[in-house]
């Protein structure tokens, strides 16, 4: 049984891929601070899997505490890094906050992985590394533009470091996720997303709306050059996302790689304008959303939509679940979690 180290292992995507990780036989260790993630989290993963997770908490931007971390666990053979504050609108308020939490954690794990004789990573990245393409959908050969937000440069900054880091490391293979907008619950409603205060990303926003929660959701802009003049984005289910960092995680461990730095997007290949995700949330929940258009938001890019030629073929993943089936788990998780 090969043992992994997920990072951030308690947050959104980390929790629901610790789950396929442990369904598909692997040993897996947790390290989140909990800054904006929930202990509780461990149950839910174990009511699904039947197995409760290794779990450290701690805090990555510590590096004597890291190097401690991998001297105790010299058997982890891959780590899938999530760990990372993702908010765009905060980081352009608190850029340093983003560059040491996102930039020093990821360079003291690789320092350790390089100790090592082999070692798998998989990395957290993001379409915001495109910035505003100039084609759609977003092939990985898309230029990568200067990036729109401190968060986006993280992103752009940390897939330099790795690509950097592979080049002089032989024994180092790693895969970027370049992934599109996350959503959804597991289909069991023991994890879904679960943001301290307010949250950043839209769909949390709708069901927290939609259940009485918040008041009003505020839609940044509707003139736009779309349909409706809302931004379009491309809306991934989580579990279709968890699955593809396994298979990600399965590709180095068996050296199937081609290079020792791939990338891939993680998509569903379709663009859904801000009100289209309204107008999902409102057909399965049977609910009219209050929601206000008020102006645009810093950061933002107009359309966002991934090619997934390449993860479909060379990983042999895609996504499964559609924009109202991934809508219906996020409401059922809503309505569990202030039931």
């Amino acid at each position: 049984m090969k043992k992994i180290l997920v990072t951030g292992g308690i947050g959104f995507i980390g929790s629901h891929t610790v789950v396929e990780l442990q369904e598909k036989g692997f040993e897996v260790v947790i390290i989140d601070d909990c800054s904006n993630s929930d202990e509780k989290v461990l149950d839910g993963i174990e009511a699904i899997t039947g197995k409760r997770p290794a779990f450290e908490k701690l805090d990555l931007k510590e590096r004597d505490k890291v190097e401690d971390f991998f001297n105790r666990n010299t058997d982890v053979e891959g780590v899938i890094h999530f760990a990372a504050s993702k908010a765009v609108g905060e980081s352009v308020e608190k850029p340093l906050l983003y560059y040491e939490n996102n930039i020093g954690t990821l360079v003291y794990i690789l320092k350790e992985l390089c100790k090592k004789n082999k070692a798998s990573f998989i990395f957290s990245s993001s379409c915001t590394v495109y910035g505003q393409a100039d084609k759609m959908p977003i092939t990985e050969d898309a230029p990568v533009k200067v990036a729109e937000s401190p968060y986006g440069n993280t992103k752009q900054m940390g897939e330099e470091i790795i690509a950097d880091t592979c080049k002089v490391t032989p024994s180092l293979n790693a895969i970027a996720l370049r992934y599109f907008n996350p959503m959804g619950a597991h289909p069991s409603a023991e994890i879904g997303e679960l943001p301290v205060g307010v949250p950043q990303n839209l769909i949390p926003f709708i069901t927290q709306t939609g259940i009485g929660l918040r008041d009003q959701l505020s839609v940044f802009g509707d003139d736009y050059p779309t349909s409706d003049g809302t931004c379009i984005r491309d809306y991934i289910y989580v579990v279709d996302l968890a699955k593809a960092h396994v298979v990600a995680l399965e590709r180095l461990l068996a050296g199937k790689n081609t290079e020792n730095y791939e990338v891939f997007n993680v998509g569903t290949g379709t663009g859904s304008t801000v009100l289209e995700a309204i107008q999902s949330f409102e057909r399965v929940s049977g609910k009219k959303l209050n929601y206000k258009i008020v102006g645009r938001r810093a950061g933002d890019i107009t359309t966002a939509y991934a090619d997934t030629t390449k993860a479909n073929k060379v990983l042999g993943w895609k996504s499964e679940y559609s924009l109202d089936q991934a809508m219906k788990s996020a409401w059922v998780w809503e309505q569990k979690i202030r039931g």
